[in-house]
């Protein structure tokens, strides 16, 4: 079973359309869905008060607002599936890309898979957006020795058990980084595919800033430098 974790923040307005296509998405294993509302304001979860009733559905609610990266690792220790990803709740990502993303993992030919993004002059939020982007990309692959395009992308996949084995600390926007450190710490190989993606702009709800590029340069840093994480546990 794949357990998908929806963090939200302030997202009434995409909430109730990004579990709708969710629920209607048809994927190769059963899965369920974790929603964790990290202390919005707006009750969001209001709107999608009839569709939690559907038995794969639970939720968590975090009194107040502690961050992405927090809302994730409540997410990761809630999970009852064996497969584990993140998706957000602001309509950028397709979940019907998951079939790709399970693939690799289900015929055996990988334990960590990347749905990564191919920018376009109608799918990215800005010209420094995608720019910091790659560099992010860039310093990953140079502080691990290896090659990746896409750090920052919400699609990431692999087994709960490899996800609570990285004991990520992160509370924000850098939970990113940090699991993405760790899982090259830890000697996984980071199966990359391509995926669908429409960028939001800042009057639809962007919430990344430029202080979120140098947070995630210094986790990577960090990471390669100090974290102690457990080798390639399958």
């Amino acid at each position: 079973m794949l357990t998908i974790v929806i963090p939200i923040y302030n997202e009434r307005t995409t909430l109730r359309a990004c579990l709708e296509r969710l629920l209607k998405t048809e994927l190769p294993v059963p899965f369920e869905v974790i929603l964790v509302d990290d202390g919005s304001a707006d009750d969001g979860l209001e709107t999608v008060s009839d569709l939690a009733s559907d038995e794969r559905i639970s939720v968590v609610v975090h009194e107040a607002n502690r961050g992405k990266g927090a809302a994730v690792r409540s997410g990761i220790e809630s999970a009852k599936g064996d497969l584990l990803t993140i998706m957000d709740a602001d309509l950028e990502y397709d979940p019907a890309d998951y079939s790709e993303l399970l693939a690799p993992i289900l015929n055996g030919g990988a334990e960590v898979v990347y749905g990564t993004r191919t920018f376009g002059a109608h799918t990215a939020f800005s010209f420094w957006y995608v720019l910091g982007n790659r560099f992010v990309s860039f310093w990953a692959s140079f502080l691990f020795n290896t090659w990746l395009t896409d750090v920052e992308t919400c699609f990431k996949l692999a087994t709960t058990q490899i996800w609570r084995s990285l004991d990520l600390r992160s509370k924000g926007f850098e939970i990113e980084a940090e699991s993405t450190g760790k899982f090259l710490k830890a000697g996984h190989r980071i199966y990359e595919v391509p995926i669908a993606y429409r960028a939001r702009t800042r009057m639809e709800g962007k919430k990344l800033r430029w202080t979120d590029g140098v947070n995630a340069l210094w986790t990577l840093l960090r990471v390669r430098l100090f974290a102690r994480v457990p080798s390639n546990v399958g």
